[in-house]
């Protein structure tokens, strides 16, 4: 490969992580309603619970956070490695530092799971609240990405 297309490469490839987690973000809220809906398999009235099993909303919870928590982690892994290929080191600030901890939210959020397979109440709730601050952090994460893309365009 020619130093042109190299080049290219390395500046185009700063966009694909702001890409991937915008996609994650808008996974993330899914994932979310899948476990509300998953969540009030046990109290809402039998012809609601019989519809919301018919839809194996847990299965397709239990799918999406799987796919989340992988693609969050080599997302988490590819938006530093692009930046340290682009600028010869990682900027360690709010949005690297909030990136590092959903990543490790999610990993512990995931690992409750055979808990709250048992049953287990305070894994299920801890669970619930850990996924609701990983949601309001990608949302801050989102609007400081945008930050950060607009210096990486200025630059261009």
């Amino acid at each position: 490969m020619n130093a042109e297309i190299l080049e290219s490469l390395k500046v185009w490839s700063q966009f694909g992580h702001p890409l991937v987690m915008w996609g994650l973000f808008a996974l993330s809220l899914y994932a979310m309603y899948l476990g509300f809906q998953a969540r009030s398999i046990r109290s809402v009235e039998a012809e609601v619970r019989k519809e919301l099993i018919k839809k194996d909303v847990r299965t397709q919870h239990y799918l999406m956070g799987s796919i989340l928590l992988a693609l969050m982690v080599v997302g988490c892994i590819g938006g530093m490695a692009v930046t340290y290929i682009n600028n010869g080191k990682l900027f360690v600030g709010p949005h690297l530092i909030v990136g590092l901890g959903m990543t490790g939210i999610i990993a512990i959020a995931a690992a409750l799971s055979p808990l709250m397979q048992k049953g287990n109440e305070l894994a299920r709730y801890t669970h619930i609240v850990l996924n609701i601050v990983l949601v309001g952090l990608f949302g801050w994460q989102a609007v400081t990405g945008m930050d950060i893309v607009q210096r990486i365009i200025s630059k261009l």
